[in-house]
């Protein structure tokens, strides 16, 4: 699919939005969330846009999208204390941005349930 104008994280992966970027890949990025829910909180993204885990076609895609995320968390020094890895999905599930995104969440004890 391709970049949609009025999405963040399309915005984001043109330049038009600066972030702080940790790891990207042709495919792939990854940035500091601006409102972090843990001491690490970084979120990785598709750069071709695709509203969720559910609209995902592209299983090699879903695959690097989750070793990126195992890379930023090793990047971060938090793969061996753990991590949590998120997708929200559908308002229900808490997406806020509808461009498919995996939040690295660690640095801290995480507490179960979450929500």
């Amino acid at each position: 699919m391709a970049a949609i104008s009025d999405c963040l994280f399309c915005r984001i992966a043109s330049g038009e939005i600066p972030s702080k970027f940790v790891w990207q890949d042709e495919d792939i990025f990854a940035f500091e969330d601006v409102r972090p829910q843990a001491p690490v909180h970084v979120l990785v993204v598709p750069k071709r846009h695709m509203t969720a885990v559910k609209d995902v076609s592209d299983q090699v895609l879903l695959g690097r999208l989750l070793n990126a995320s195992t890379l930023v968390a090793q990047n971060k020094g938090i793969a061996e204390s753990g991590y949590r890895l998120v997708a929200n999905t559908g308002r229900d599930g808490g997406q806020t941005v509808f461009h498919l995104h995996f939040h690295v969440l660690g640095g801290r004890q995480m507490m179960w349930p979450p929500g």
